[in-house]
């Protein structure tokens, strides 16, 4: 499993909702699953998920799947 994969399977199980839903345009918000507890859950389950410790800015600007994915490039994780 790639990371793209990884980070999408991650979505799923912490907002509680199926695969095919997360794709690059989701955002926080969007969909009522995505709210701010969720939002912490999945930070919570990435930071765990690809062994890294998302920074405070980083946690408030991962707004959708596709800034989520740009965010972990910082941390050298690869797509």
């Amino acid at each position: 499993m790639d990371n793209r994969e990884k980070l999408r399977k991650l979505f799923a199980r912490e907002l509680g909702i199926d695969e095919a839903v997360v794709v690059d345009n989701l955002t926080y918000n969007t969909i009522q699953e995505w709210d701010s507890v969720a939002h912490m859950r999945l930070v919570a389950a990435i930071d765990d998920g690809f062994d890294i410790m998302l920074d405070a800015e980083d946690v408030i600007d991962m707004s959708s799947f596709a800034k989520a994915i740009d965010i972990l490039k910082k941390y050298n994780v690869e797509f």
